[in-house]
């Protein structure tokens, strides 16, 4: 007996979290669309939320003709640093920058329907936006802790959405999904970032200069400015005395690593997606936001590898 189906299915799209390696989900809506497959509705997590958000407004393509030419020195330049508010970073920088990007609207008025998550402090909860500021969601939901200070909407002190939620398949399904596709951007990333920094270390110590230690010796000469401390000092601290001591910086990253992999997977096996897309960008670090070339063709390249699932996933629909 054949499957009745009384309506057009709604295809869901849960983008998650997972700071630079983000710009993959631009990629991922690209080839999605290039087949025939484009979400009527979107959800997002921190950085999943940017993209999600530039895709909802129908300014995804001007997101990726910026993203693509970005630098690491622009990338320091969107940096407001801060030693007191609960994080490294303020972000009306990078909140200026959104504007230019994405437009200043409700998200209830948006061309597609849209929902981001954010995760209250104090009690762990997540809170989905799927009304009023977008930029103010936008702000919650990216607010990495020990990196973004705190955001305080309606009362409540929120940060990143991917501390509670990481792939926000759920979100989908109650803004009425039948199918989602989910982009996990978590898969395949435990240990990683400590084995790249291990080696990023080992060249830092040949060259002495390079992104990362340009971004760091910013933080370090602002916390030296504070707290009246030796640079030398502030380095150590951030990147640790050798291999076998990790400096604050690895030790944040690995942390989330673990910490959105294990959510993830808790997640999404009891709220399971249709489909999941992989993008395999374990080589990329936390803050490696001038990659984003790589980023969006391993985005476009997932999708070609799963696309044989996809149609066949839509065909049963049909």
């Amino acid at each position: 007996m054949s499957k009745q189906v009384l309506h057009q299915p709604k295809i869901g799209l849960a983008l998650g979290s997972g700071s630079a390696r983000g710009w993959a989900h631009i990629g991922v809506i690209q080839e999605l669309a290039e087949i025939g497959i484009v979400p009527e509705i979107v959800a997002g997590s921190s950085i999943g939320a940017i993209v999600g958000s530039a895709y909802a407004s129908d300014q995804l393509d001007i997101l990726d003709a910026w993203v693509r030419g970005l630098t690491w020195k622009e990338i320091i330049n969107y940096v407001d640093l801060t030693i007191v508010g609960g994080g490294f970073i303020q972000g009306e920088k990078l909140l200026d920058l959104a504007r230019q990007y994405i437009k200043e609207d409700s998200i209830e008025s948006l061309p597609r329907q849209f929902g981001m998550v954010a995760t209250e402090l104090d009690t762990g909860r997540e809170i989905w936006f799927q009304d009023g500021s977008i930029l103010d969601a936008l702000r919650a939901s990216i607010a990495l802790p020990g990196m973004f200070t705190p955001v305080k909407i309606n009362g409540k002190w929120l940060v990143d959405g991917g501390l509670s939620n990481p792939v926000p398949v759920s979100l989908c399904r109650a803004m009425g999904a039948d199918i989602v596709i989910a982009v996990n951007l978590n898969d395949d990333i435990v240990g990683k970032h400590s084995r790249k920094s291990a080696e990023k270390k080992e060249r830092l110590e040949l060259e002495n200069n390079t992104q990362e230690n340009a971004f760091w010796e910013r933080v370090s000469n602002q916390l030296t400015n504070g707290l009246n401390e030796r640079k030398e000092i502030i380095l150590k601290k951030l990147f640790g005395d050798s291999l076998d001591a990790p400096g604050l910086f690895n030790v944040l990253a690995s942390s989330i690593n673990i910490m959105q992999d294990r959510i993830t997977r808790s997640r999404m096996a009891g709220d399971p997606p249709e489909i999941i897309l992989s993008p395999r960008l374990s080589e990329l670090g936390l803050m490696e936001f001038d990659q984003a070339e790589i980023a969006i063709e391993e985005g476009r390249a997932c999708v070609q590898r799963m696309r044989p699932a996809l149609e066949y996933l839509l065909e049963s629909y049909t």
